[in-house]
């Protein structure tokens, strides 16, 4: 059960397949060096290993007792909450204007991974308290940042997300949440949120909810959806709290997973409405909410990566010490690629996830407009590779990782079957991993008619050719199947663009998706052994890369030919499905 942030390989990752070492040599971040980068990634590190990572197993067991209106989270939590935040580590991204520290989104991606690894429970909370200073510092008014900004920033208090009803789960336009305005420029918020993350509990003082509400006169749709803050604590004049507003939690739900992190049904307006702030201008909620969106999509694809390593971690452990016939298990070639698979899944995810980060670094700090534009574009073409792909591999490797351990993986004790169930919800929330590669094949892949994603294809090229001509033996045939891998995923492009988008192109996007994911993530790892190589001892990237390229991306051609030619077995099937 125990973990151990893999700091080294984390900024490895970081700085050689992302493109960290790259941006910083351009001058991206100032005066921010390699050495600094460093040693917050190893104090990070060891918060994750030493204060959460041990309250982990305490969590899943503990739950989120819910008692008139009350949360109580487990023992250690706010503790562990408190250290946290007076350490710095909830605004290492947020603007210096704010209390916050303006360090690059890669290296706070990185440190996402590592809270998430030490507990999934525990990391996604904060994740939404950063996801509402983006959208707050974006969108607020001056008021509202000066009484509200500088605490979410330090984590004094913490903010939520809420979008989901129970009607209207991913068709957010068909919200009931209803905002009436007030003579003195405020509104009354009635109605209720399910599934709301950190809606309710005793890690802070006042919680900020972003809730989406409609006004009486918006349009129907999601054009017609407004964002307002909403405190659950009022504030007096001198900017302490105040009466308590009218929001409560109704109840919390009872999950397969993540059990220390209180998912709230969220009721308002029991005493006539909520008093809340209009976030943005009136009837255009759903932009500010995407800046909270993106910013969280990428950090649950990191919660996949986290949870990846955290199972991979264990089942290491256990196939080394796990004697059979005489021989640790590890021994076993089954056992092997297993172990093979989790390890280079969970490298290409990474990779992926933090090359997201650095994009959208550049799209926010680039020297240029041209520069931003084109950054932004290619974080838009990654962000649903990222949330998806990860999320799916998070699954994938938390099920091999019950698998090594055969039996004892299936008793809970073991804690491997706690991977399992909370690795999956991240395939669920923020946009289920479906959405998300319908919005890659409708709208990413045809950015600026789609140039994004041939440049982006023309760099695996580019990658597929250094390893060729590095002429490495322990290589094998990773130029070869990696190539083979790239010519699958531009075949399926040029597919995809060359159709209208319907139900035909829609058939085939989770599996255009996947084939995204294993190319790129290949090429990632390729990336990391040549970058090793040249540092002189590349034996362990190098073998990983070719393991991956040789028994992963040759999935490449089947997947090409599921998004071609696999529409019409899935939209012409109303026979197996009448009963």
């Amino acid at each position: 059960m125990t973990y151990r942030a893999p700091v080294a390989d984390i900024a490895f990752a970081l700085k050689h397949a992302a493109g960290l070492k790259q941006a910083l040599a351009d001058g991206l971040y100032g005066d921010l060096d390699e050495e600094t980068v460093d040693s917050v990634l190893e104090e990070a590190g060891k918060f994750a290993s030493d204060v959460i990572a041990p309250l982990n197993r305490v969590g899943d067991t503990f739950g989120t007792p819910f008692k008139d209106g009350v949360v109580t989270t487990p023992p250690g939590w706010k503790d562990a909450y408190t250290a946290w935040a007076a350490a710095g580590w909830n605004g290492l991204v947020a603007p210096a204007d704010w209390g916050g520290q303006d360090l690059p989104h890669a290296l706070n991606a990185a440190c996402v991974e590592m809270w998430n690894a030490a507990s999934m429970a525990f990391g996604i909370g904060p994740v939404l308290t950063m996801a509402a200073i983006d959208a707050l510092a974006a969108y607020g008014s001056d008021d509202l940042k000066q009484l509200y900004l500088s605490k979410l920033v330090s984590g004094e208090w913490m903010g939520t997300m809420q979008l989901t009803e129970p009607q209207a789960g991913s068709d957010v336009g068909a919200l009931r949440t209803k905002a009436e305005r007030a003579s003195d420029g405020t509104y009354r918020i009635t109605g209720g949120k399910i599934f709301i993350t950190y809606g309710e509990h005793d890690l802070t003082d006042n919680i900020i909810h972003f809730v989406l509400a409609r006004l009486p006169d918006a349009p129907a749709g999601t054009k017609g959806i407004s964002l307002f803050l909403v405190p659950k604590f009022l504030l007096n004049k001198d900017g302490s709290l105040g009466e308590r507003n009218d929001v409560r939690a109704h109840s919390v739900e009872h999950k397969m997973g993540i059990h220390a992190s209180p998912t709230c049904t969220m009721a308002y307006g029991d005493k006539g409405g909520a008093i809340g702030w209009l976030i943005g201008e009136e009837h255009k909620g759903m932009a500010a909410m995407f800046t909270m969106m993106n910013r969280a999509r990428l950090a649950v694809g990191l919660q996949g990566v986290a949870i990846a390593e955290r199972a991979l971690q264990q089942a290491m452990t256990y196939a080394r010490d796990r004697k059979q016939s005489g021989h640790a298990i590890i021994d076993y070639p089954d056992v092997k690629r297993m172990l093979l698979t989790m390890r280079s899944l969970t490298g290409a995810a990474r990779a992926i996830c933090f090359a997201t980060a650095v994009a959208l670094d550049r799209g926010h700090r680039g020297k240029s407009d041209a520069e931003k534009k084109a950054a932004n574009d290619r974080a838009s073409l990654l962000t649903p590779i990222a949330k998806a792909f990860s999320t799916d591999i998070g699954i994938e490797v938390a099920s091999l990782g019950v698998q090594v351990h055969g039996g004892m993986g299936f008793i809970e004790e073991t804690g491997a079957a706690q991977h399992y169930r909370d690795a999956r919800i991240a395939a669920i929330y923020e946009g289920t991993n479906g959405i998300q590669a319908i919005d890659l094949v409708a709208r990413k892949v045809p950015l600026e008619g789609g140039n994004t994603v041939r440049l982006y294809l023309e760099e695996l090229r580019r990658t597929v050719a250094a390893v060729k001509a590095s002429n490495v033996p322990a290589f094998g045939e990773t130029a070869a199947r990696l190539g083979d891998a790239v010519d699958s995923l531009e075949r399926a492009t040029q597919w995809l663009l060359s159709q209208k988008t319907s139900d035909v192109t829609l058939a085939g996007a989770t599996p255009y998706l996947r084939l995204f994911g294993n190319a790129a993530g290949g090429c990632m790892l390729a990336d990391q052994a040549l970058a090793s190589l040249r540092d002189g001892d590349g034996a362990a990237r190098t073998a990983l890369a070719r393991f991956f390229a040789e028994n992963i991306a040759v999935q490449a051609s089947g997947l090409e030919r599921n998004v071609i030619d696999g529409a019409e077995s899935i939209n012409n099937a109303q026979a197996a499905l009448a009963e």
